[in-house]
């Protein structure tokens, strides 16, 4: 029979003998996690260390991130394919043990927590991700999507503001898939938290409607166990168990200390911790009779193959729901996408609207939330202003008894679940043909995926937002899309930095992309927004100039597998601007209009780089410079990022060698040099209170502004 303490103890080992080594780390939080590791772990947690992707495992969160080793020790004990010389080389350059759990880089890790509260919002996104898979997936007799989300969190978490933002919102989701076990040990960095930190913890979260058990001992497994056990009966809340702990457990001079919290023990303590533990085991040493406790191989193997019998009556039964699920968890976008991008975008290019881009996004977004059941949007409270929302969209709701509520089934779309499967099946109106059809879909089985596209009012919360959307995201299922104004992408930012590292399909809505929201004023209007989000690598951002290009950017988003996308959208209404072909618009940067298009024959002689809303300024510019013989082309570069990637060859075919380059951009003129810019029209201040033509107008945002702009550099050159 398992033993509890000895199953603690050897985390406890391992925690203070990997930081030692490393003479760098947590060993504190570790130590006086283990206990309840062993009980959520060894009793409760459904997976399978052979296969860490399968689709209907538990995920565990580490939330304090900094506790790492307690996740490490736990991957290596259960099985996974973590061996002890990756714990022997934690912290370590390419180890798969950095300081803080990475996804992707470890297996069994479900996210990179890294700053404090991110990891608990990141469990919300993916609780709410199992309850709405749930809710369009399972059908009577057949519960495919059915698991928890466990997450561990300390004091800081709770100190950060964004998990009042995210546990808010899994209270009033009713997530009761989330349980989350507060690690209270009262301990951090700077000492006792008691001076700083004085929030009645338990009745914080009975106001955000979770249901609370504890304080409760959480050194004695057998209480864990039984308060994880009634949190699963729960069926309308998320739970939190409030686990009083001593922070480095075990240690005679360290327990209940800031020095157990960030530093290594040293030599001496830690032998007298062991004495103290009865741990008669050398660094490093675990025996067979712990590991074969912790041993969670053979028991995850037979859970997933019992899910594999019932996934394959599933199938039976529900042929296209069970190949549309298999589809969405591999992060697999429908067959015919590529023509229904094409379509977007050649429809908005043939329309040639004059809208906002934010309105052409709502546009684009209408044509891709009609065929990509994955989709799921929301705003932080600017949904009118976002236009994040679509006719394809419902409001998230829920039920009192926290089920989820369904729109009802639109029988005339019964046939889209089976094309976002499995292609057209057939000839589509252009001639093409997609792949064989799957067997006929009974359209009332398949009404919860076909009608279940979602949007999200968050509220007034950007941060939780967009950590909510990575750990949606990261579950899988869904591709999550959010929206708010550009210059409140300061509150979010961490969160999309995090995004990127993670390489995470997340599409961010950044509205009201410049001084052109005008009369709110500087506050509001960003100025610095742009190019600070083009400093985060990995991170594409978009800033489209029509409706065009705004379709192509958002299939691009959609395409990203491993990025994510920011679209920086106007709030003004902007003419389209004609165009040869689409074909380029996906690099970046395209050669939009040439001298001889305006029957100017002269050798070009300088080249105008715009993005987004002054694409027109360039255009119009270039008209006034043709007048006086002055040729000039204008490049569209909807994303500087995008365009960064490109080879060398197609780099100098739009931006030639030896011609000076003028850019303009509403916004700081830093990023722009890179590009051997001669001059850059732009703003290196706030903004100002006003309507947006004044605004114009009084920054020099204007096509005889531009154009004398040009002018001087070629001056210059003479």
């Amino acid at each position: 029979m398992p033993t509890p303490t000895l199953m603690a103890n050897a985390i406890r080992a391992l925690a203070m003998d990997a930081v030692q080594q490393a003479n760098s780390g947590h060993p504190g939080a570790p130590m006086g996690m283990a206990d309840m590791a062993v009980a959520l772990w060894g009793r409760h947690l459904k997976h399978n260390p052979v296969n860490p992707h399968w689709a209907d495992r538990d995920r565990f969160v580490l939330s304090n991130g900094h506790g790492s080793m307690l996740l490490y020790a736990l991957l290596h004990l259960s099985g996974y394919d973590l061996p002890m010389q990756e714990l022997k080389s934690f912290r370590q350059l390419h180890s798969k043990t950095a300081g803080h759990p990475e996804w992707g880089i470890t297996p069994g890790v479900e996210t990179t927590t890294g700053p404090l509260g991110q990891g608990i919002t990141n469990a919300v996104g993916m609780a709410l991700a199992e309850k709405l898979l749930a809710a369009e997936f399972n059908q009577p007799g057949h519960a495919i999507v059915d698991h928890h989300t466990y997450v561990f969190l300390g004091d800081g978490c709770l100190m950060e503001g964004i998990s009042h933002e995210a546990c808010s919102l899994a209270g009033a989701w009713k997530l009761n898939k989330l349980i989350a076990l507060y690690d209270d040990n009262g301990i951090s960095i700077d000492g006792k938290v008691a001076p700083w930190f004085v929030d009645n913890v338990a009745q914080r979260f009975e106001s955000y409607q979770w249901d609370v058990i504890g304080p409760i001992d959480g050194h004695d497994v057998d209480a864990v166990d039984r308060a994880i056990g009634q949190a699963k009966q729960s069926g309308d809340r998320p739970t939190l168990i409030i686990c009083k702990t001593h922070i480095g457990k075990g240690s005679p001079n360290r327990q209940d200390t800031a020095k157990a919290h960030g530093e290594p023990l040293g030599a001496t303590e830690i032998a007298l911790t062991r004495e103290a533990l009865g741990w008669p085991y050398g660094p490093f040493e675990i025996p067979d009779t712990v590991y074969a406790d912790w041993d969670a191989k053979a028991a995850g193997a037979q859970a997933e193959q019992s899910w594999d019998r019932r996934f394959a009556a599933y199938a039976k039964a529900h042929p296209a729901l069970a190949a549309d699920f298999l589809r969405r968890m591999a992060g697999e976008l429908p067959k015919n996408f590529a023509q229904v991008a094409v379509d977007a975008a050649v429809r908005a290019h043939e329309k040639g609207e004059t809208v906002a881009s934010r309105k052409a996004s709502q546009i684009a977004l209408e044509a891709f939330t009609a065929d990509l059941p994955e989709l799921i949007g929301g705003s932080a409270d600017l949904t009118g202003s976002n236009l994040t929302n679509t006719s394809f969209t419902t409001p998230l709701r829920f039920n009192d008894d926290g089920s989820v509520v369904l729109p009802e089934s639109k029988p005339e779309r019964a046939t889209q679940l089976e094309r976002a499967t499995n292609g057209l099946g057939q000839e589509d109106e252009a001639g093409n043909s997609g792949a064989a059809p799957l067997p006929a879909v009974d359209a009332r089985a398949a009404a919860p995926a076909i009608s279940a596209r979602f949007h999200i009012n968050y509220g007034v919360r950007e941060f939780g937002m967009a950590a909510i959307m990575n750990g949606i995201a990261l579950h899988g299922g869904y591709i999550p899309y959010g929206g708010t104004f550009l210059t409140f992408s300061d509150y979010s930012r961490n969160a999309i930095r995090m995004a990127a590292l993670m390489k995470q399909r997340v599409i961010h809505v950044f509205t009201h992309d410049s001084i052109g929201l005008g009369e709110d004023g500087p506050t509001h209007q960003s100025v610095e927004h742009a190019a600070s989000l083009r400093l985060i690598p990995g991170l594409d951002v978009w800033r489209p100039a029509d409706t065009a290009e705004t379709a192509i950017a958002w299939a691009v988003a959609l395409e990203s597998r491993e990025r994510p996308t920011a679209l920086l959208l106007s709030r003004q209404n902007l003419p389209y601007a004609p165009k040869r072909d689409l074909g380029d618009i996906s690099r970046g940067a395209y050669v939009l209009s040439e001298p001889a298009d305006l029957g100017l024959r002269s050798k070009t002689q300088a080249v105008i780089i715009a993005t987004g809303s002054e694409v027109q300024l360039a255009l119009k510019a270039q008209e006034l410079l043709a007048s006086q013989k002055i040729a000039v082309r204008v490049v569209s570069m909807p994303s500087n990022t995008a365009f960064d990637r490109q080879d060398e060859k197609y780099k100098k075919a739009v931006l030639p060698a030896g011609l000076p380059r003028i850019a303009v951009e509403m916004g700081v003129t830093d990023g722009w040099w890179k590009y051997g810019c001669a001059a850059v029209v732009g703003i290196d201040r706030f903004g100002e209170s006003a309507p947006a033509p004044q605004l114009f107008e009084f920054f020099g945002f204007t096509p005889e502004n531009v154009a004398q702009t040009v002018q001087a550099v070629l001056r210059k050159r003479r």
